[in-house]
């Protein structure tokens, strides 16, 4: 059985997301990057009761800021649409009640001059898309920049938890 190494010592380096939007202007970069960490900080699990312990399995952004020939205009320069794709561990994680401080958060610090699509998809649902050849999903997922896997990105550490979350 394969077992993922060790995360203890890995610490979240926003450079990393960053860098995987690093086609995006630098205050882009940076939304981008706030955002996934926001709600990574704010999922609650503990807001639904599920026979596993809540886990965000990857966070993918979708749509015109995933493509590498996305360019600027006066439009899209001074107020940005997101999209973000979610996977979680459990369909009752999809639940609006785990994501209400998540969205909440986002739209206190950068409502003004973005807005965030969330969409939500549970493990099971990306089985059920394959299976059935879904291209809608799976193309979105391959197109779209995973900015977080938890088979791969380091946990946030306390510190991180509670900055996001102010």
């Amino acid at each position: 059985m394969n077992t993922p190494k060790s995360k203890a010592n890995d610490v979240y380096a926003r450079e990393v997301v960053m860098a995987r939007v690093d086609h995006l202007i630098r205050r882009k970069q940076q939304e981008v990057e706030r955002i996934a960490r926001i709600l990574r900080a704010c999922f609650d699990p503990d807001a639904v009761q599920a026979p596993e312990p809540g886990e965000i399995r990857r966070i993918i952004l979708i749509g015109p800021y995933a493509r590498k020939n996305w360019y600027e205009d006066d439009e899209t320069i001074n107020f940005s649409d997101y999209e973000f794709w979610i996977v979680v561990n459990h369909p009752l994680f999809k639940e609006a009640e785990c994501w209400t401080r998540a969205r909440d958060v986002i739209d206190s610090e950068l409502g003004n001059r973005c807005a965030v699509g969330l969409e939500l998809y549970s493990k099971a649902d990306i089985r059920v898309a394959r299976a059935e050849r879904d291209t809608f999903i799976l193309d979105r997922i391959e197109a779209g920049i995973c900015l977080y896997r938890a088979s791969r990105d380091a946990p946030l550490n306390a510190r991180e938890r509670k900055g996001a979350r102010e």
